[in-house]
Formats: C-alpha cells, sequence, structure tokens
C-alpha cells in the first residue's frame, strides 16, 4: 500500500491502481519466516526457470549463498517448503 501511494503521488494519479496480484503478510513468527524466506528463494526453481535458484538473476537466493553466515544459510535450507500454502498463480 505505501509504495503504491507513493508512486501516486510521484504520477499525481491518487487512487490508480498500482499492483496487480498483489498481498502482503505481516510475519510474527520465526518459525514462520524462514520457510517463507527459502519459498521466494526457491520459486524460480519450483516454476523451471532455472535449475538452480542462485542462477535466477533477479532472486535473491544467489546473494544470499554469497552474504549470509554458513550457519544461517544451513539454518534456512533445514526448513521445508513443501508444505507451506501459499496461493502462487504463476
Amino acid at each position: 500500500m505505501k509504495t503504491a501511494q507513493a508512486v501516486n503521488q510521484v504520477d499525481g494519479a491518487a487512487g490508480r491502481k498500482v499492483w496487480y496480484q498483489f498481498w502482503d503478510t505481516h510475519i510474527t513468527f520465526e518459525t514462520s519466516y524462514w520457510p517463507r524466506l527459502r519459498y521466494v528463494n526457491e520459486n524460480p526453481v519450483k516454476h523451471g526457470l532455472v535449475p538452480v535458484a542462485n542462477q535466477y538473476r533477479w532472486c535473491s537466493a544467489a546473494s544470499f549463498e554469497r552474504t549470509a553466515e554458513p550457519a544461517v544459510r544451513r539454518k534456512l535450507e533445514s526448513f521445508r517448503i513443501d508444505q507451506l500454502e501459499i496461493v502462487d498463480d504463476f
């Protein structure tokens, strides 16, 4: 909502719909955060865009692999994503 309002203010187009097929979720538990982060990183693989997530140019997976501490990477990889209930119309 905030980014849509900011874009509309810059363009002088109050009330214009900016984002389509978008939803935002406030994640309140660490155990919800980690699987969703992994899901975002693995999404290009799920949809057959690349064989390995870090090969997708617009994905954070490669940056995460380069900058995250090994313990953090291991923690992320320990969370399963096959049981997440995320609507994905791609």
